[in-house]
């Protein structure tokens, strides 16, 4: 599924703005669906050029007019059709199993900062699940519930593995540092 299907689903929702549908991403599908502006915005002028979305410009003093988008019936068919395929695939881009990849290019201290870092985000991550669920979630339909325990269950699987595993990395020093 790509920016375009994701926007069409959020404006089942409701209509929303580019920042509204970033606000969106980074809330509701941050732990497994990035997605910034340059992505937004220019899938928004596709789907508007190819008749899947409206936009009704807004204005606003002293700022530019705020365009804010509608799903069209069109635009509910093609999503549908989407929605339609039995078998999505699962993809996972991480920058930080990436840079561990290379773990024995690093020195231990770089490898305990970045495990701690990750950690860290794990952390906010569950904070970020905890508000979603105590402000949103008897707002919402029953697969952000699943998708959400979902990404609870493997933020905290990898929380774990990572307090578990993570002195292996620091192959290089003598001191171990606890997660």
């Amino acid at each position: 599924m790509d920016v375009k299907t994701v926007c069409l689903g959020m404006l089942t929702d409701g209509d929303a703005s580019g920042y509204d549908l970033k606000k969106h991403f980074e809330s509701s599908f941050g732990h497994f669906f990035a997605a910034g502006y340059g992505s937004i915005y220019p899938a928004l002028a596709s789907l508007a050029a190819d008749g899947l979305v409206s936009c009704e410009c807004i204005p606003q003093d002293g700022k530019p007019d705020r365009k804010v988008y509608s799903i069209t019936p069109a635009g509910r068919d093609v999503l549908l059709a989407e929605l339609d395929k039995p078998n999505p695939s699962h993809k996972i881009r991480s920058e930080f199993l990436a840079t561990i990849c290379f773990a024995h290019l690093m020195s231990a201290d770089q490898v305990a900062t970045v495990l701690r870092n990750r950690i860290a985000e794990i952390e906010a991550y569950e904070k970020l699940f905890d508000e979603f669920e105590q402000t949103c979630m008897h707002e919402t339909p029953h697969g952000m519930h699943f998708t959400v325990g979902i990404g609870r269950a493997v933020m905290l699987a990898m929380k774990k593995y990572i307090q578990e595993n993570g002195h292996e990395l620091q192959h290089r020093s003598a001191t171990v540092v606890n997660f």
